[in-house]
């Protein structure tokens, strides 16, 4: 037997099965009409972006990173809820333009973006978070072709890291953002060309769960951003400083104290108030806003036994669940938290393996579970599916198709 990961709070039963807002599992697979379906709940996105703001010092401004979760219905829902919106690519300026959200909302970051998607951003007053020199040169050159003043800032990548964070994403050679010693340079060139200039973005990594690591984090990256500014001698407009605050996915780990985090951030402002007293102060957050608000149901379409175990064979897997199979970045594979939604409040009685339909050894959604008996028909929740589910996974492998996806 394999421990299952720790299932969120705010979840209940009613009649014995899993409830997502107050609304029984299979009225919502009934209302979708099919599974495998995404479900994505209003008020635990809301309630935690209430916690969050209250833990977090006053003034900082919070961005949503779509590319946790970019289904339309929850873009249009949490858009107000933030105070912007941070994209990766084209492709995600226009899931934001269609639905009518300003481009002075709106930061783009990452690598290798084609001279379209900066004309596009340019355009529509988006702040381009510049990743090289070149990038800066093509930035400048589109400006001035197309008569619009850009929006610019510089992603520096740092010399240091968040520590015990999932996916680092600063220190040593990356190709995220321009070497820190270099941005003084760039920054000043960007002011004497007559930019808007924007200020700095510093994203040092992901899905930590550790509250002194993320505070060492902020520490530094304030310290940075204040130097480099103060080095170039042009002002420090906007400081986005980058999250990385995660979410427990696996058996013993624990929630992030962002009460912690927020007392430390306060006394952090306070030294530093007289430098960042004219500084918009932001932080970027995925899927610690919408991770745990997600729930992934799945039917179970055969029950098995081989060589003495059992296995649950579900119309959904890795195709939609990437990283609850164990293939996104995971070195050692362990359960995410999982249920049978059918008998929610039951007392587990047999250990299984649920696993997808893809022909392939890799498609598992939990091994050697403790659960209720479940059956032909029976539905399997895959809890923190919020983020990077939907939006990270290969729904085309095999011809299998997206997952329907509600938000209630």
């Amino acid at each position: 037997m394999k421990p299952i990961g720790p299932i969120p709070a705010g979840f209940t039963a009613i009649e014995g099965e899993l409830a997502i807002s107050g609304r029984r599992t299979s009225e919502l697979v009934e209302e979708a009409g099919r599974t495998p379906l995404f479900v994505y709940s209003k008020s635990m996105i809301e309630q935690r972006l209430a916690d969050l703001r209250a833990a977090m010092p006053d003034g900082l401004k919070v961005n949503y990173a779509i590319k946790a979760n970019s289904y339309a219905p929850l873009l249009e829902y949490i858009s107000p809820l933030v105070d912007g919106l941070d994209i990766a690519s084209g492709g995600e300026l226009e899931m934001l333009q269609e639905l009518g959200i300003d481009g002075s909302r709106i930061s783009f970051a990452g690598p290798g973006k084609r001279d379209e998607e900066l004309e596009a951003a340019i355009r529509a007053g988006v702040t381009l978070n510049l990743e090289s020199e070149n990038e800066a040169r093509r930035a400048l050159a589109i400006s001035e072709k197309i008569g619009v003043t850009p929006r610019l800032a510089i992603r520096v990548n740092p010399d240091f890291e968040l520590k015990g964070s999932g996916m680092k994403m600063g220190g040593g050679a990356k190709p995220f953002g321009i070497d820190a010693e270099r941005v003084p340079a760039l920054a000043r060139q960007i002011v004497d060309a007559g930019c808007d200039w924007r200020g700095l973005h510093i994203f040092t990594g992901s899905q930590a769960l550790s509250a002194e690591a993320v505070t060492e984090a902020q520490s530094n990256i304030l310290d940075l951003a204040i130097r480099l500014a103060n080095e170039a001698g042009v002002g420090l407009p906007k400081l986005n400083m980058g999250g990385g605050f995660g979410i427990p996915y696996f058996n013993g780990d624990t929630p992030l104290e962002i009460v912690r985090v927020g007392n430390a951030l306060r006394e952090l402002f306070k030294k530093h108030s007289q430098d960042i007293a004219e500084t918009e102060l932001f932080i970027e957050l995925g899927r610690y806003l919408v991770g745990e608000a997600g729930v992934y149901l799945t039917r179970i379409v055969d029950r098995k036994e081989s060589h003495g175990e059992t296995y649950l064979v579900t119309d959904g897997g890795l195709h939609h669940q990437l990283a609850a199979s164990g293939n996104f970045g995971t070195v050692v594979r362990r359960n995410y938290p999982v249920a049978i939604a059918s008998y929610f409040a039951a007392e587990p009685t047999e250990v299984a393996n649920i696993v997808g339909c893809l022909c392939t050894p890799l498609d598992r959604l939990a091994d050697k579970a403790h659960v209720p008996k479940a059956d032909v028909g029976d539905i399997v929740a895959v809890f923190c599916a919020g983020a990077y589910g939907a939006s990270a996974s290969p729904s085309a492998f095999l011809g299998q198709g997206p997952a329907a996806e509600l938000l209630v």
